[in-house]
């Protein structure tokens, strides 16, 4: 069984879809279909920079997203395939579940986009910049980080945000715990922690604003049921149902990430292949969490062609 996977925030690179722009009319169709959307030129940005721009939560969000739709286009276009016929499962990380939901039909493409651009705009704005942080823990277990979490919050917002892979977690909230938290990792037997140059403290209780924007905003643009299952990041399970999917979604704006998870259970249901669309972030992830898995992530014209020749 095959999962196709969708990289969330990070991924982005000033450049990004340019190639595949240049060889397919598919992928230049997604690029100018999110440009009309957002009223803005997003593929510009994507292709020339600047970087600081194209970093913003804002650009970045729907960026990234365009750029593994296109790939997605590309892959479906020149090989005459369906998603729903060649995999199992989607699933995506943070905004890449989204992407993943677009790639399901669960959503169109300018309403993924227009999604996408206000969740980046809602979560910037959720917090005064400075107030939040977040950090990497390396070397820290999902145990280990919520022990941690649990000595620095002193009252303050500590919350694990991202439970990555069995060497990383990532923990969000009031910048004053974050550092505290930085301080203490060796007491708690952790190898290392980074604070991460973010402009805001994503999946925490701080993002309850952003979750507010996102329940009106997916109650006025609610998903379909997808064409394959989503395993969803709040829950690690595979779901279904539209509403359920819009619930999770709202809730996924302060929730855990539970990307570690998601991919144990993926294997446990039957997953053997992973296909990371558009960027490279997942993939070693997944090959840490579940080693006997084909992972393959998809960026160029050639990761195509080759991919088209295995399924």
């Amino acid at each position: 069984m095959r999962s196709f996977i969708f990289p969330g925030q990070g991924s982005q690179s000033v450049g990004m879809g340019s190639a595949l722009a240049a060889a397919s009319a598919a992928a230049r169709e997604v690029f100018q279909e999110v440009d009309d959307a957002l009223g803005q030129k997003l593929f510009a940005l994507m292709s020339e920079g600047p970087e600081d721009q194209l970093t913003l939560t804002e650009n970045a969000q729907p960026a990234i997203m365009a750029n593994a739709i296109a790939t997605l286009r590309v892959l479906e276009r020149e090989g005459g395939i369906r998603l729903a016929d060649k995999a199992d499962f989607v699933a995506g990380h943070s905004l890449g579940e989204y992407t993943a939901l677009c790639a399901a039909g669960a959503f169109d493409l300018a309403t993924t986009a227009r999604l996408l651009k206000l969740r980046g705009q809602s979560m910037q704005a959720a917090t005064p910049v400075g107030v939040g942080a977040m950090a990497a823990l390396l070397g820290a277990t999902i145990e280990t980080a919520q022990a941690l979490c649990d000595a620095a919050g002193e009252g303050e917002v500590c919350t694990v945000a991202n439970d990555n892979d069995p060497s990383q977690v990532v923990i969000s909230g009031h910048r004053a715990a974050i550092e505290r938290a930085v301080a203490l990792v060796k007491d708690h037997g952790i190898k290392r922690g980074v604070l991460l140059p973010v402009s805001a403290p994503f999946h925490c209780a701080l993002m309850q604003p952003a979750a507010d924007a996102m329940a009106e905003a997916l109650g006025a643009n609610p998903p379909v049921a997808p064409l394959v299952p989503l395993y969803a990041n709040v829950t690690a399970a595979p779901v279904s149902d539209a509403d359920t999917i819009r619930a999770q979604l709202v809730e996924q704006v302060t929730g855990r990430v539970r990307w570690r998870e998601s991919v144990a259970n993926m294997v446990v249901g039957g997953v053997d292949s992973t296909v990371e669309l558009g960027g490279k972030v997942l993939t070693p992830m997944v090959k840490r969490i579940a080693p006997d898995v084909t992972a393959t992530s998809i960026i160029t014209m050639d990761d195509i062609e080759a991919l088209l020749k295995e399924i």
